[in-house]
């Protein structure tokens, strides 16, 4: 963890007090330097029991705000599959067949959804003689060498008192963005990033496929919350990794309820179709961190199959939480006191003032206010910094949920103004300026690439080249081939001399 100043001198005096309380817990002068309470988790990243044996349907993050170039519209974005590693084929990573992905809106803060956006794929698979992704370079999505492609449909459900009022196809046979299979296989990505961008017929676009993983943290939060001692901070332990992401933008005057009432709450779902052949929820998310470091075991998978509506249920896990009792045992600074009604104003209602909906009903979503225009500066730790177009109103891909809501669990909102954080600030390769906004997936040919590949050797000999394992010495290998030749001559005359001897011991006995 470590201390980040945001220019308050009561943010400055805390940190010393917790650099204190640490040094009297008996930490090492390194590990205050870094200082973080590790309440981290990787967002929805394998959060629950059930749902970790099923990536394709787990649902890892949420992001929504106000578009920052058309400040009329507002974006959601939702990513599946954790964890995808760039080179993970030859099965590389799709969307699932039998799954319903679902993007809620709650708009009058009921905590039921007005607007259902669904989301429903299908596999096409040109050559299954095959068992290569794609059997040459790809240079669009219609290319005939890209072996295995998708396309999805978008559903519009709108409901009225969790009353279905009526359904809408707002596209069908949309393309998807292939996963990155490397530079000789997708030689320019941004042009199949830029084909899987559609525009819908009422002014919103759609995208669908894969990006980089948005998410930053120290995931070694798991080991006993940074090592126990705070040595294991100061790395995104999700760079590189890859996601499975939707991404909607809508005009704004659709998704709210009035222009009085701009506050809309969303969260994302997921349904499997099961062996009977109906749909069931395996999947939900909203608020960052809530299923993965308020809900204990027992709740998690109950979690993901429930409704918003029925959150009641989950309720002390909110106003007592287990997390600041760890960090106390831990490290030694004393958990704010309980029950947390200020943990309730966060991750449940929305912040009075800020984007809580009149007469809400308390249920876990990610709440926005929409007539809060983006900054051109967007900071960080959003509304903790004085953003208030950042997290915890809704989230930017740029907002550091980790740091902030870290030190939302440590009492800021109660008055203990602290500036804790995991030492990772940012995303390890940058946002883009319009929609999706995701950067690229990395490249599954990422990492060092063999010697002499690249010169003007004919194709016999790129080819010795390309097996040469990148970094070995050219000595070595000459005195290997050396030493093979000889092998080899050496091979060619025992043999000879071997069929000499056959043929006299044959002549002998006739």
């Amino acid at each position: 963890m470590t201390p980040h100043s945001t220019g308050s001198a009561g943010r400055k005096s805390l940190a010393t007090l917790v650099c204190g309380a640490l040094a009297a817990g008996g930490l090492v002068a390194a590990g205050v330097a870094t200082l973080e309470p590790g309440a981290a988790s990787a967002s929805s990243h394998r959060e629950a029991p059930l749902i970790s044996g099923q990536p394709q349907y787990d649902n890892t993050d949420v992001y929504a705000f106000v578009s920052p170039d058309k400040p009329d519209t507002t974006t959601i974005i939702a990513n599946w599959i954790p964890f995808e590693d760039p080179a993970g084929g030859p099965n590389f990573f799709t969307f699932a067949d039998d799954a319903q992905y679902d993007i809620h809106i709650d708009n009058n803060g009921d905590a039921r959804s007005e607007l259902l956006l669904r989301y429903t794929f299908t596999t096409h698979t040109k050559n299954k003689d095959t068992f290569l992704y794609n059997t040459g370079a790809v240079t669009s999505l219609d290319d005939p060498d890209l072996n295995v492609t998708q396309t999805y449909d978008i559903d519009l459900v709108k409901s009225h008192g969790g009353k279905v009022m009526s359904r809408t196809k707002l596209a069908d046979d949309v393309p998807v963005a292939p996963s990155n299979v490397g530079k000789a296989s997708m030689p320019d990505y941004d042009t199949l990033r830029k084909q899987a961008v559609y525009k819908l017929s009422n002014g919103a676009q759609t995208f669908a496929g894969q990006a980089d993983d948005p998410f930053f943290l120290d995931l070694r939060v798991f080991d006993l919350l940074y090592g126990g001692n705070l040595s294991e901070v100061g790395r995104d332990t999700l760079k590189g990794y890859n996601v499975n992401s939707i991404a909607l933008q809508l005009p704004t005057d659709m998704i709210t309820e009035s222009a009085k009432q701009p506050v809309v709450g969303i969260w994302s779902t997921t349904q499997r179709r099961n062996a009977q052949g109906y749909y069931e929820q395996v999947s939900r998310l909203g608020m960052p961190l809530v299923n993965e470091v308020v809900n204990p075991l027992k709740d998690k998978d109950k979690f993901n199959a429930s409704s918003p509506r029925d959150d009641a249920q989950f309720l002390k896990n909110v106003t007592n939480p287990e997390l600041p009792k760890l960090i106390e045992q831990i490290y030694k600074i004393k958990a704010p006191a309980e029950p947390r009604n200020d943990l309730v104003d966060v991750f449940l209602k929305g912040v009075e003032g800020l984007n809580q909906p009149p007469h809400v009903v308390p249920s876990e979503q990610l709440r926005l206010n929409t007539s809060i225009k983006p900054t051109h500066s967007p900071k960080r730790l959003g509304v903790l910094d004085g953003d208030n177009a950042g997290f915890p109103n809704g989230r930017r891909l740029t907002d550091d949920v980790i740091d902030a809501a870290l030190q939302v669990v440590e009492g800021e909102l109660l008055g203990a103004k602290n500036d804790l954080g995991d030492a990772v600030d940012k995303n390890d390769k940058k946002f883009g300026s319009s929609f999706p906004y995701l950067a690229n997936p990395t490249a599954g040919s990422r990492g060092a690439l063999a010697k002499g590949v690249s010169g003007g050797n004919d194709v016999r000999n790129q080819l010795g080249d390309a097996l040469r394992p990148a970094g070995s010495s050219d000595t070595g290998n000459m005195k290997l081939i050396t030493a093979s030749a000889g092998a080899g001559a050496a091979g060619i005359a025992l043999i000879g001399g071997g069929l000499l001897w056959w043929r006299r011991i044959r002549r002998g006995a006739y």
